[in-house]
């Protein structure tokens, strides 16, 4: 009975639910308007949800309950009463590995193809493992955080006294499971920020120097910032967005974070913006670009279903738009930091081939932040310098 009634949630749920809404927006808003439901069964249809949009475009023509239970099967390491209840020969198998599993549902559905989670693995970057990236789907990402120098010690204090599993990935990174309710273990307590592990692993190919003057052209909410004034809070520092709502997020975590020297600009980088920046040059550029998101939907697998191919190249065009109006504003001899959080060739390689070639800069590095071997996000990063 207790089954039956998740299926029955999860379908009312899956039933409401607009496409184009990340789910974490969309969850919590239908939870608010039906009260009834207890923490248990918040927590129930989250895991269904969650996990039936990471099976993404496999067995698409499939009914709805079945592709729900392929999924709980190939997400799941425990053995749960819906499994148990719908497929109780497969709750049996719950703990065999993916490749064990993924033989299971290709028995079952002779149509299942691991290719169909994410239909666009020819587009994927160079050096990705393509099998690798796909099974990691199925695998919900920690959650991690940086705590700021001289902390460690009181986090790692708290996260033990209340046995919450954590490692300690170095470089003051942590990594916990997700849905750690941070806010209840550290209440008004500044000793870190929310920020993926490869996010973080972005600032090894920033190289600042004291009274540099950088500028991180597509702030967001200033993690990349923050990275950089850690490493080099000595700089005069320009954030900017196209999204003033956002920029209010920058300044709040700025100010906890202790950073109150800095410039802010809403820009639209598509545009000319020689009226706001003409007598700026900088020692160094960030451009975390405007991008499709792919190596983040590990976190948002609800994206895949949503995407289209055609965006790629969208994406691609936008980037090389922005780099290119941003670039004139760099030194010469100095870096552009090219960041992604995507997995496609076309975003990443592809625009730094565009920027050597058509922009003029020289490649210093580039890499594939392959988070999907820890549990964490896919990026790109590359350093070009003018």
């Amino acid at each position: 009975m207790k089954a039956l009634n998740q299926l029955k949630t999860f379908q009312r749920i899956l039933g409401s639910y607009p496409a184009e809404t990340p789910l974490s927006k969309f969850l919590p808003g239908f939870y608010r308007q039906n009260k009834q439901m207890g923490s248990n069964d918040r927590r129930v249809a989250n895991r269904l949800m969650y996990n039936y949009f990471r099976l993404g475009k496999a067995l698409y023509n499939t009914p709805t309950e079945d592709r729900l239970i392929v999924a709980e099967f190939l997400c799941n390491t425990q053995i749960n009463s819906f499994l148990q209840h719908f497929k109780p020969e497969w709750a049996l198998c719950i703990g065999f590995d993916i490749d064990e599993k993924l033989k299971l549902v290709k028995t079952a559905y002779p149509d299942f193809k691991l290719t169909d989670v994410f239909p666009w693995s020819a587009e994927l970057s160079e050096g990705i493992d393509k099998q690798a990236f796909l099974k990691s789907f199925f695998v919900q990402p920690d959650l991690f955080i940086r705590v700021r120098k001289g902390f460690e010690q009181n986090v790692k204090s708290v996260l033990t006294k209340e046995s919450i599993t954590f490692k300690d990935e170095g470089n003051g990174c942590f990594s916990l499971p997700n849905g750690t309710r941070l806010e209840t273990l550290f209440p008004q307590q500044n000793f870190f920020e929310v920020q993926d592990l490869s996010s973080q692993r972005t600032a090894n190919y920033f190289k600042p120097e004291k009274w540099d003057a950088w500028w991180d052209a597509c702030a967001a909410s200033g993690g990349k910032s923050l990275l950089l004034h850690e490493l080099e809070p000595h700089l005069k520092l320009v954030v900017s967005d196209i999204r003033e709502s956002i920029l209010a997020n920058l300044d709040e975590r700025f100010q906890q974070a202790g950073l109150i020297k800095y410039q802010k600009k809403i820009l639209d980088l598509t545009q000319n913006v020689d009226p706001e920046l003409y007598n700026y040059e900088f020692d160094g550029i960030i451009l975390d670009a405007p991008c499709s998101g792919s190596g983040t939907w590990g976190r948002t697998p609800e994206m895949i279903s949503q995407f289209e191919s055609q965006k790629i190249s969208f994406f691609q065009k936008l980037q090389q738009n922005i780099a290119r109006n941003v670039v004139k504003y760099l030194k010469p001899g100095k870096p552009l930091i090219y960041i992604t959080c995507s997995a496609f060739k076309a975003e990443n390689e592809a625009n730094v081939d565009f920027l050597a070639k058509e922009v003029g800069l020289k490649l210093e590095q580039q890499i594939i932040l392959k988070g999907y071997e820890s549990k964490a996000d896919t990026m790109f990063v590359a350093r070009l310098v003018r």
